[in-house]
C-alpha cells in the first residue's frame, strides 16, 4: 500500500525530485462517484460535540436529512448580510 501524500513527504524531498501524482484509489476522481454530488462542492467544519449532536437530533426530530438543514442555516447567513439565498 502506497502513502498518502502530505505536506510533510514534499517538504522532505529534494527540490530535483519530481512530484508524481498520487494514483487515485477505485471510485475516485472528478468524473465519478454519486449523482447526488455531481456538480456539488464539499463544505465541511469543526463543531463541538454538543452542536453536533443538536443538529443531528434536530434532523431525526424533522426527517430532514443534517445537508438540508446546513443548506437552511447558510441561506440564513446569506440572507442576514444582505446576500440572496442560493437554494439547496
Amino acid at each position: 500500500m502506497s502513502r498518502k501524500p502530505s505536506f510533510a513527504n514534499l517538504r522532505d524531498r529534494t527540490p530535483s525530485e519530481p512530484v508524481a501524482p498520487a494514483p487515485l484509489a477505485a471510485g475516485q476522481g472528478a468524473s465519478t462517484g454519486p449523482a447526488s454530488r455531481q456538480g456539488r462542492k464539499q463544505i465541511a467544519g469543526f463543531f463541538s460535540p454538543e452542536m453536533s449532536f443538536a443538529m443531528h437530533t434536530l434532523a431525526r426530530r424533522q426527517g430532514r436529512s443534517l445537508q438540508a438543514l446546513m443548506a437552511e442555516a447558510f441561506n440564513d447567513v446569506l440572507r442576514k448580510h444582505g446576500e440572496s439565498p442560493i437554494g439547496d
